[in-house]
């Protein structure tokens, strides 16, 4: 564990890095939530680095490169050595659209160093992939970003998005060793853990796996999702009968979600967006809690139940239906 923190160290794959078991997920720094002020979003930066989280995860897409502006003014601020926090970024995806080519992604992490005040990030990773021709992401950008690599602009590179399929697809046309990690998101939470089945092919492939949002997008919160959310209604309100129930109970769902998330320790890292100090610490508490005293398994039962008839619902992303 981080020396005086709750949360738990974990190895990322052949990388030898070594995240905090929560990372920071800096989209809502780019307000794709909601408002967020500028002097929030330096302040949840510090307090989740004061309390052991050590990754930061971002992309110029979020906020239309607000996300990445925000983080790079919150790392500014903790005046510490750079090798104190590991950063990733995204090439790929923009506001104005999706560019896989190698000239944008070259270009794209340049734009991205000078958001964050970085010299170099130690993950770059290519954004939600399935919206572009994946031939083209075998045989045209992975070979920029192992020039990327080789040029010290990023320490290890990787592929993002939300159908799994994507990944075996790339994996199994480039030599091992070339990707060093996959980030996979809403795949790994109470109403669906496929992600689980993919982690032994990625073990033995050396690649190290990040899980994004336990809370799928919103699904799994008292608050419940955005108006943007793209699962279906059946999905959505079974969601919000489970978070009711938890509610009812005096509990509270997006903990038990993290809670659920954390406990797999083949996942190296689970991404939350945090925007505020309040949100950061109530995420670190839920570590600290399953730590000491475990889940409340009882209600994790009852909440699958609930959850059942949808267990596993996804919904349709991007142009490459594998």
């Amino acid at each position: 564990m981080a020396a005086g923190s709750p949360l738990q160290l974990r190895p990322l794959g052949n990388t030898g890095l070594k995240l905090s078991s929560i990372g920071f997920g800096a989209s809502p720094l780019g307000r794709v939530f909601g408002p967020v002020s500028e002097e929030e979003a330096i302040a949840s930066v510090c307090e989740a680095f004061r309390l052991g989280i050590n990754f930061f995860d971002t992309s110029p897409y979020y906020g239309a490169t607000l996300s990445e502006k925000m983080l790079g003014k919150g790392l500014k601020a903790l005046g510490v050595a750079r090798d104190q926090y590991i950063v990733s970024t995204k090439c790929g995806r923009y506001q104005e659209g999706f560019d896989f080519s190698a000239e944008r992604v070259t270009k794209s992490v340049d734009e991205s160093l000078e958001r964050l005040h970085l010299d170099y990030v130690d993950i770059l990773l290519c954004h939600d992939i399935e919206f572009g021709s994946l031939d083209q992401i075998v045989n045209e950008t992975i070979p920029a970003l192992l020039k990327l690599k080789e040029a010290g602009k990023t320490r290890f590179i990787g592929l993002t998005g939300l159908p799994l399929g994507i990944f075996t697809y790339v994996l199994d046309r480039v030599p091992p060793g070339t990707i060093d990690v996959i980030l996979s998101y809403c795949h790994y939470s109470i109403n669906d853990s496929t992600l689980e089945g993919l982690l032994p092919y990625l073990k033995s492939k050396g690649v190290g796996v990040i899980s994004a949002s336990p809370l799928s997008m919103g699904l799994l919160t008292e608050s419940g999702p955005p108006e943007w959310h793209p699962a279906l209604p059946e999905l959505k309100a079974a969601c919000q009968s489970a978070s009711a129930y938890c509610k009812e109970k005096g509990k509270n769902i997006s903990k038990l979600a993290i809670q659920f998330s954390l406990s797999n320790k083949d996942i190296s890292t689970i991404l939350v967006g945090m925007n505020s100090v309040t949100q950061v610490e109530q995420n670190v508490a839920a570590a600290a809690e399953l730590e000491t005293v475990g889940k409340d398994e009882k209600l994790l039962a009852e909440i699958e139940k609930i959850l059942e008839p949808v267990k596993n619902q996804t919904w349709p992303s991007g142009i490459q239906q594998l």
